[in-house]
């Protein structure tokens, strides 16, 4: 199964893995250098998280890194036309 996101507001993504939303992407800060993290919904056992999670909340530098942990899901943006915030 492949990963996507789905901009819920600026900065706020769902992380859905096939059809479930497993996660939630926020950024936080105010201005630049923003940090971008990934939080499972469910605290479940290492042995059951979903890879590449290792552990239950992973922070990144840009959203653009994160992606590509993710493996390059598809983002799907409600910014009409423009990229994503923040990449």
């Amino acid at each position: 199964m492949t990963y996507s996101l789905i901009q819920l507001a600026p900065g706020a993504y769902d992380l859905l893995l096939g059809d479930t939303i497993v996660a939630s992407v926020v950024r936080s800060g105010l201005r630049q250098p923003y940090t971008w993290t990934a939080e499972l919904l469910e605290e479940l056992p290492r042995s059951r998280r979903p890879a590449p999670f290792r552990e239950v909340e992973h922070s990144f530098p840009s959203l653009e890194e994160l992606c590509a942990w993710l493996g390059q899901p598809a983002v799907r943006t409600n910014n009409r036309g423009t990229a994503p915030q923040g990449v």
